[in-house]
């Protein structure tokens, strides 16, 4: 009984502390775009070579972002 009971034990700590950790891994670009997603905004992306530009725009509010090499910046503009 033991021999069962231990594995499905671990395997259920282990599951749950994956799950858990998956939400966590989002990035403030990305919870960002899915707002302006839901709030209906126009978006536009451009892409050159390893940098990328995101353009959002909504009737409350508009959010640049700016990736290159590896860094991010943010701007955002309440209107």
């Amino acid at each position: 009984m033991k021999r069962i009971f231990l594995p499905l034990i671990a395997l259920a700590l282990m599951t749950i502390s994956f799950t858990s950790c998956r939400e966590e891994n989002q990035t403030k670009a990305e919870e960002l775009i899915e707002e302006m997603e839901a709030d209906g905004a126009e978006i536009e992306k451009k892409v050159d070579g390893d940098e990328t530009k995101i353009k959002m725009e909504s009737e409350e509010k508009e959010v640049k972002i700016k990736s290159e090499d590896g860094e991010t910046k943010i701007k955002v503009d309440d209107k």
